[in-house]
C-alpha cells in the first residue's frame, strides 16, 4: 500500500503530458539541462582560476622592475 507500482507511475506520467504538453516539457528539459551545464562550466572555470592564480608579490627595495615606458600623444 505504501509503494506505487509501475502502472501508477505511467498514469501520473500520462496526466503530466496531457496537462503540460510534450513541447513545453521538452523546452523545460532543455532549459534545465543548459542551466546545469552552465553551472558546471562556471564551477570548473572558478576552480581553474583559483588553481592558476598566483599571489602578486610586491617588489622589494632595490629590486629592478623591467618594463617599457611609452609617451602618450595628445589628442586634438
Amino acid at each position: 500500500m505504501g509503494s506505487f507500482s509501475i502502472w501508477h507511475w505511467l498514469i501520473v506520467l500520462l496526466v503530466v503530458v496531457l496537462v503540460f504538453g510534450t513541447k513545453k516539457l521538452r523546452n523545460l528539459g532543455t532549459d534545465l539541462g543548459s542551466a546545469v551545464k552552465g553551472f558546471k562550466d562556471g564551477m570548473k572555470s572558478e576552480e581553474e582560476k583559483s588553481a592558476q592564480a598566483k599571489p602578486e608579490i610586491p617588489p622589494s627595495t632595490g629590486q629592478t622592475i623591467e618594463g617599457e615606458a611609452k609617451k602618450e600623444t595628445p589628442k586634438t
